[in-house]
């Protein structure tokens, strides 16, 4: 087995300020697994550095090349071929980077495994649902313009506590869709959201406020929701099936947003999907602006499992590459990394 790892730094076109970071360049890493002729392509885009139980793209790479990588090989030299995908996420270790890097060797040992069954992955996961896109801006940086797509259909919005100025309010008014109001962890008590949520809501409809305070902290969620008006959505916090079961047990939120990198994998994400729909949650897709690579990937199963407006928009670029980072690849996810994207990536492994 080849295996080939990529590290490609990119400046996003249109920055998005959260309270605690500014996403304005971005790592993603990709992974090409060759057997018996067959290939596979892979992808996440973590943080650059650790942030609200996330790790840091170094943390990732150390994780890849020490942990999982190595798990890897072993199979393939002790069974003689790549394990099937659906054992992959159980490489997950208990740190917060395993299941973002385990969740990249899954997605390209199931692109390879596809190819070589000759299946494509909408027989795996067949169409259920016309998944509308959410997109994402921020109130935090009012000098960067809005640009919201005509097929966008809920807009989550990056806030922080306090009140906002006239422009700020001004934009939410020109919006004609939904928001999810994204705290990103940042709120000290309920006060800090209620007040807010009562000034933007003569000016926008709100469908959602969205991770107010830390992973884990359901019960102030659950004391908050008692007094909203509109429903939690949980982001940081959701990562695990018993994450699942506290937020219900203790009616945390009503809506939760899985990302596959944050839960281990497509698998793990499709699982948490199936198990919050029985928990009578409403799920959606989040994604850590990856390339069309791994969106387009994400769209298949998303178009499966959910019918919420999910992170399912290209991330524009600033730079050449931006619109010619995807190539149509038959087989598979029957899309790949475009080749021009790799030759500007940095490899930082390679080998059998």
């Amino acid at each position: 087995m080849k295996v080939t790892l990529w590290r490609e730094d990119v400046a996003i076109l249109r920055p998005v300020a959260a309270v605690a970071q500014r996403h304005d360049n971005r790592v993603r890493l990709f992974v090409r697994l060759e057997h018996d002729d067959e290939w596979g392509f892979g992808e996440v885009a973590p943080q650059t550095r650790a942030l609200n139980g996330d790790p840091s793209v170094d943390e990732v790479i150390d994780e890849l090349e020490s942990v999982v990588l190595p798990q890897l090989r072993e199979v393939v030299k002790r069974e003689g071929s790549p394990p099937s995908w659906t054992r992959v996420a159980r490489f997950a270790g208990s740190r917060p980077s395993s299941p973002v890097a385990v969740s990249l060797v899954e997605m390209a040992v199931l692109d390879r495994e596809l190819r070589a069954t000759h299946r494509e992955a909408r027989a795996l996961w067949p169409k259920r649902f016309s998944t509308p896109v959410q997109s994402t801006v921020s109130l935090l940086d009012l000098d960067q313009p809005w640009v919201i797509g005509d097929d966008v259909a809920r807009v989550r919005v990056k806030t922080a506590p306090g009140p906002l100025a006239s422009g700020a309010l001004d934009r939410l008014a020109a919006l004609t869709v939904p928001i999810v109001l994204d705290f990103n962890c940042s709120a000290n008590d309920a006060g800090d959201v209620l007040e807010q949520v009562a000034q933007i809501g003569p000016a926008a409809t709100i469908a959602a406020v969205e991770q107010p305070f830390a992973p884990g902290n359901v019960v102030d969620h659950a004391v908050l929701g008692q007094r909203l008006q509109v429903p939690l959505s949980l982001d940081e916090g959701v990562r695990s099936l018993r994450d699942l079961e506290q937020i219900v047990r203790y009616r945390a939120a009503r809506i939760v947003c899985i990302k596959p990198a944050r839960v281990g994998g497509l698998a793990n994400a499709r699982t948490l999907v199936a198990k919050a729909t029985e928990l009578h949650l409403v799920p959606y897709f989040g994604g850590f602006f990856e390339s069309p690579f791994a969106r387009g990937v994400h769209r298949l199963l998303a178009e499966h499992c959910v019918g919420e407006p999910s992170d399912l928009a290209v991330v524009e670029l600033a730079g050449p590459l931006s619109g010619h980072e995807v190539a149509d690849a038959p087989g598979g996810f029957g899309i790949a990394p475009a080749p021009g994207m790799l030759e500007g990536a940095t490899v930082i492994a390679a080998g059998g």
